[in-house]
Protein backbone atom coordinates (compact mmCIF):
# COMPACT_ATOMS: atom_id res chain seq x y z
CA UNK A 1 0.00 0.00 0.00
CA UNK A 2 1.45 3.93 -0.65
CA UNK A 3 -0.07 6.83 0.19
CA UNK A 4 0.70 11.01 -0.31
CA UNK A 5 0.02 13.33 2.28
CA UNK A 6 0.08 16.92 0.89
CA UNK A 7 0.34 20.16 2.86
CA UNK A 8 -2.44 22.45 2.32
CA UNK A 9 -1.88 25.52 4.64
CA UNK A 10 -1.66 25.54 8.65
CA UNK A 11 -1.95 22.04 9.94
CA UNK A 12 -4.33 21.43 7.12
CA UNK A 13 -3.27 18.38 4.98
CA UNK A 14 -5.05 16.55 1.95
CA UNK A 15 -4.25 11.96 1.86
CA UNK A 16 -4.13 10.45 -1.28
CA UNK A 17 -5.12 7.18 -0.44
CA UNK A 18 -3.09 4.14 -2.93
CA UNK A 19 -6.79 4.37 -4.48
CA UNK A 20 -7.22 7.55 -5.54
CA UNK A 21 -9.71 8.75 -2.66
CA UNK A 22 -9.03 12.07 -0.94
CA UNK A 23 -9.42 12.89 2.81
CA UNK A 24 -8.78 16.13 4.58
CA UNK A 25 -7.10 16.48 7.71
CA UNK A 26 -6.79 19.78 10.41
CA UNK A 27 -6.38 20.28 13.85
CA UNK A 28 -7.51 22.81 16.52
CA UNK A 29 -7.33 26.58 16.37
CA UNK A 30 -4.97 27.06 19.33
CA UNK A 31 -2.36 24.46 17.51
CA UNK A 32 -2.21 26.34 14.13
CA UNK A 33 -4.91 24.63 12.80
CA UNK A 34 -8.61 25.40 11.26
CA UNK A 35 -10.90 22.79 12.54
CA UNK A 36 -12.10 22.23 9.17
CA UNK A 37 -11.43 18.40 9.22
CA UNK A 38 -11.15 15.72 11.72
CA UNK A 39 -7.70 15.29 13.71
CA UNK A 40 -5.28 12.18 12.64
CA UNK A 41 -7.10 10.57 16.14
CA UNK A 42 -10.31 10.95 14.65
CA UNK A 43 -9.40 9.39 11.76
CA UNK A 44 -7.71 6.53 13.56
CA UNK A 45 -11.13 5.89 15.53
CA UNK A 46 -13.48 5.88 12.04
CA UNK A 47 -10.62 3.95 10.67
CA UNK A 48 -11.20 1.22 13.58
CA UNK A 49 -14.86 1.54 13.17
CA UNK A 50 -15.41 1.20 9.57
CA UNK A 51 -12.78 -1.89 9.58
CA UNK A 52 -14.97 -3.88 12.26
CA UNK A 53 -18.03 -2.08 10.59
CA UNK A 54 -17.31 -3.81 7.34
CA UNK A 55 -16.26 -6.70 8.81
CA UNK A 56 -19.68 -7.70 11.00
CA UNK A 57 -21.94 -6.41 8.63
CA UNK A 58 -20.45 -8.96 5.61
CA UNK A 59 -20.94 -11.71 8.12
CA UNK A 60 -24.36 -10.71 9.21
CA UNK A 61 -25.34 -10.58 5.48
CA UNK A 62 -23.74 -14.33 5.71
CA UNK A 63 -25.70 -15.25 8.25
CA UNK A 64 -29.26 -14.23 6.74
CA UNK A 65 -29.51 -11.67 9.51
CA UNK A 66 -31.90 -8.61 8.40
CA UNK A 67 -30.86 -5.92 9.78
CA UNK A 68 -31.99 -2.52 9.22
CA UNK A 69 -29.66 -0.28 11.42
CA UNK A 70 -26.44 -0.56 12.81
CA UNK A 71 -24.20 2.52 14.42
CA UNK A 72 -20.69 1.99 16.61
CA UNK A 73 -20.19 4.30 19.31
CA UNK A 74 -16.62 4.77 20.01
CA UNK A 75 -14.83 6.07 23.19
CA UNK A 76 -11.32 6.50 24.03
CA UNK A 77 -9.03 7.40 26.74
CA UNK A 78 -5.95 8.77 25.55
CA UNK A 79 -2.41 8.91 27.89
CA UNK A 80 -1.53 12.17 29.23
CA UNK A 81 1.95 12.81 27.91
CA UNK A 82 2.87 12.59 24.37
CA UNK A 83 2.60 10.47 22.79
CA UNK A 84 -0.69 10.80 23.50
CA UNK A 85 -1.51 7.09 22.28
CA UNK A 86 -4.92 5.97 22.77
CA UNK A 87 -4.55 3.34 26.18
CA UNK A 88 -8.49 2.17 26.79
CA UNK A 89 -10.79 2.28 23.61
CA UNK A 90 -14.79 0.89 23.83
CA UNK A 91 -16.83 0.25 21.15
CA UNK A 92 -20.14 0.22 21.40
CA UNK A 93 -21.89 -1.91 18.98
CA UNK A 94 -26.23 -0.89 18.30
CA UNK A 95 -28.01 -3.01 16.27
CA UNK A 96 -31.33 -2.53 15.34
CA UNK A 97 -33.61 -5.45 13.45
CA UNK A 98 -35.74 -7.66 13.64
CA UNK A 99 -35.60 -11.54 15.40
CA UNK A 100 -32.05 -10.54 15.53
CA UNK A 101 -30.29 -13.30 17.18
CA UNK A 102 -27.78 -12.29 19.71
CA UNK A 103 -25.25 -15.42 19.64
CA UNK A 104 -25.16 -14.89 15.68
CA UNK A 105 -24.56 -11.27 16.03
CA UNK A 106 -22.33 -11.68 19.21
CA UNK A 107 -20.44 -14.56 16.63
CA UNK A 108 -20.13 -11.68 13.91
CA UNK A 109 -18.35 -8.83 16.42
CA UNK A 110 -16.21 -11.67 17.58
CA UNK A 111 -14.81 -13.11 14.66
CA UNK A 112 -14.10 -8.97 13.61
CA UNK A 113 -12.45 -8.40 16.73
CA UNK A 114 -10.29 -11.98 16.85
CA UNK A 115 -9.59 -12.20 13.20
CA UNK A 116 -10.84 -9.63 10.44
CA UNK A 117 -10.02 -6.40 12.18
CA UNK A 118 -6.46 -5.01 10.95
CA UNK A 119 -7.23 -1.98 12.84
CA UNK A 120 -8.25 -3.43 15.67
CA UNK A 121 -5.21 -5.88 16.00
CA UNK A 122 -2.69 -2.88 15.55
CA UNK A 123 -4.27 -0.93 17.92
CA UNK A 124 -4.64 -4.01 20.78
CA UNK A 125 -0.51 -3.63 20.41
CA UNK A 126 -0.88 -0.16 22.61
CA UNK A 127 -4.63 -0.05 24.22
CA UNK A 128 -6.90 -2.16 25.88
CA UNK A 129 -9.73 -2.69 23.47
CA UNK A 130 -13.25 -4.21 24.41
CA UNK A 131 -16.59 -3.55 23.05
CA UNK A 132 -20.38 -4.08 24.28
CA UNK A 133 -23.26 -5.26 21.76
CA UNK A 134 -27.48 -3.88 22.09
CA UNK A 135 -29.92 -4.87 19.66
CA UNK A 136 -32.94 -2.56 19.65
CA UNK A 137 -36.17 -4.85 18.21
CA UNK A 138 -37.72 -3.38 15.55
CA UNK A 139 -41.20 -3.70 15.72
Amino acid sequence: MKAELVWNEGLRFIGITNSNHAVVLDSKKDVGGFESAPSPMELLAISLMGCTAMDVISILKKMREEVVDFRIFFEGKRAEEHPKVFTEIKLIYQFKGKNLKYENVEKAVKLSQEKYCSVSHMLKKAAKVEYEIKIIEEN
